[in-house]
């Protein structure tokens, strides 16, 4: 009987040993935690204002290309927004040409509704090839893409490199601003305004 209170004694006595273990162990990471925070958060500052520096000047020549690839395709987008009004204007034109003068009315009105029941199946065309409305800021974007993807594959702008390069940049640039904050930094108000 006795040895099994010993047993029961000693099993308490370690669980409480091993609680008090664990206590002491957490206290003295929460003061190691304590003491190095600091130096902790001036390193990584380090590290991601090296990283920012490294990822800008991987981007620099990718963002003057990438400038160029854009007017490049943005001009050729205009010129293509341009013919299609000269296009239009010729054939409104050339309609009021062929009623007013060549022809009349009642010839011309079943041209026009063909015309018009052509433009009609152009549109529904363009809708089943895209799935997408005609609608034209998303028809010019659409072209812009197009003529901007053609002359990156053409000098071989790596589009997803730059794009990966971008979100790195800017996941860099938001650690480093949640690291910045007043709360994190437990520094006074005169030292976070001169790091900024």
């Amino acid at each position: 009987m006795v040895y099994m209170t010993n047993i029961f004694f000693s099993d308490k006595l370690s669980s409480e040993h091993a609680t008090e273990m664990e206590d002491i162990k957490s206290l003295v990471h929460r003061l190691f935690v304590a003491l190095h925070l600091e130096d902790h958060q001036i390193r990584k500052e380090r590290e991601l204002l090296q990283k920012l520096d490294h990822l800008k000047g991987e981007l620099l020549p990718l963002e003057q290309m990438k400038a160029r690839i854009v007017d490049s395709a943005d001009a050729k987008t205009s010129r293509l927004l341009w013919v299609g009004l000269a296009l239009m204007s010729t054939q409104g034109g050339a309609l009021a040409w062929l009623t007013w003068w060549v022809y009349s009315w009642d010839i011309m009105e079943p041209v026009t509704y063909f015309i018009t029941y052509g433009s009609a199946m152009a549109f529904y065309a363009y809708f089943v090839l895209t799935k997408q409305d005609y609608i034209y800021p998303h028809a010019k974007d659409r072209q812009f893409l197009h003529y901007f993807y053609r002359k990156s594959k053409k000098q071989r702008f790596n589009v997803e490199r730059y794009n990966k390069l971008k979100d790195d940049l800017a996941e860099a640039e938001e650690s480093l601003r949640r690291l910045r904050q007043p709360l994190h930094l437990r520094l006074p108000i005169q030292e976070i305004s001169d790091k900024d």
